[in-house]
């Protein structure tokens, strides 16, 4: 099942009722989208995995830049997402990457 297009519509109503179209710009939904993945990073800065809170609020934050960014370039997430899996796993095939953290181009 495929939700992106609902959240995206979701979160385009919540941006257009307050006229804040006019400040996403591609750079700016980018830029913006960079800031809160740098908050998300900042939650786990010294802690141990158990002791990360808000990661769900941070996560969503991220979500919805995506959303936004992938609406303006007229990029369609899901079909993106797939392709991308689809170029890895040519990329790191099972029996060369299992277990394995090496780049794929150095994997043997």
């Amino acid at each position: 099942m495929n939700d992106f297009p609902a959240l995206t519509a979701a979160v385009l109503e919540f941006r257009d009722a307050r006229d804040w179209r006019q400040f996403h710009s591609l750079r700016n939904l980018i830029v913006s989208l960079n800031l809160e993945a740098a908050e998300l990073l900042e939650l786990t800065q010294w802690k141990s995995d158990a002791e990360i809170e808000a990661l769900r609020d941070e996560c969503a934050d991220v979500l919805l830049y995506l959303l936004l960014i992938a609406h303006s370039a007229g990029i369609d997430l899901a079909a993106a997402a797939r392709a991308k899996l689809a170029k890895n796993a040519q990329k790191y095939p099972v029996d060369k990457a299992f277990g394995s953290r090496a780049k794929y181009s150095e994997l043997e």
